[in-house]
């Protein structure tokens, strides 16, 4: 099974890689169990401070694998999962999760792809939500995420249509980040992650994650409070004494890791 994701460690950063490449990295229960497991070795490992995902081959995820819609259908039973964690599960790492979407991203692989920090793509790569055409609803949270990242308007145009977008038009409605040459993707990404890995306190990027998450629930006053208690704790930590220290001594800073979700 851990041959269907794969796991690298590139100095400080973890690169995840879905590895079923002659399906264009199809979701199965194996693919998912596997995945779960990187990505909880690569949040414990304290090492590792920013985590890429990607996809082998032609494609990110071409959503559900249709050997496993088409038993569903048939009323197959479905055999349990090692790991059946909802598909949000990676919006709670504290690390970064950064996505670098090399192709066909579908269905559950676009809600996956949703579910990271920061989206990059290769140019041409194709985007759609699928579920419309497949007599399906919009699944596993995505109809709560889409709406926060492209807006309202754009979310019911790709969750009604199911169209497929290409990676450049996804730009424009801030579905990824940025886009670049397909030979370069991985290697912008990494630059990227790598920067991120240097320059910037894991224990400051925890907190960010938990108040973005948890700020679009809360009204102003409330998220207020939030900031104050944390902004409260962080002064008294190690990591803002570094940060300051570094920049006057014009050195890179030494944070410290985070292994924790909590």
């Amino acid at each position: 099974m851990s041959d269907v994701v794969l796991y690298e460690k590139r100095g400080k950063v973890a690169l995840i890689t879905l590895n079923r490449p002659e399906r264009l990295n199809a979701w199965t229960t194996d693919l998912g169990s596997a995945y779960w497991d990187r990505i909880d070795e690569a949040t414990a490992d304290p090492d590792v401070r920013v985590i890429v995902v990607t996809g082998a081959g032609k494609g990110f995820c071409a959503g559900a694998d249709m050997d496993l819609l088409q038993g569903i259908g048939a009323g197959a039973e479905r055999s349990a999962p090692a790991r059946d964690e909802h598909q949000t599960y990676t919006t709670t790492v504290p690390k970064p999760v950064i996505g670098a979407i090399n192709g066909a991203c579908a269905g559950l692989g676009m809600v996956q792809a949703m579910m990271f920090d920061v989206r990059f793509a290769a140019a041409g790569a194709k985007f759609t939500t699928a579920f419309g055409r497949r007599g399906l609803v919009a699944e596993y949270g995505i109809s709560w995420m889409l709406p926060r990242i492209v807006g309202h308007a754009n979310a019911m145009d790709l969750l009604l249509s199911a169209r497929i977008v290409l990676a450049e038009e996804a730009q424009e409605m801030g579905l990824v980040n940025k886009v670049f040459p397909a030979d370069r993707l991985l290697e912008e990404t990494m630059a990227y992650a790598n920067d991120i890995a240097d320059n910037v306190a894991s224990t400051s990027i925890r907190s960010m994650k938990q108040q973005i998450m948890a700020g679009w629930e809360w009204d102003l006053a409330t998220s207020n409070a939030d900031t104050h208690e944390r902004m409260q704790h962080s002064l008294r930590q190690a990591d803002f004494t570094e940060g300051v220290q570094s920049f006057l001594d014009k050195r890179p800073p030494e944070f410290s890791p985070v292994s924790s979700r909590d």
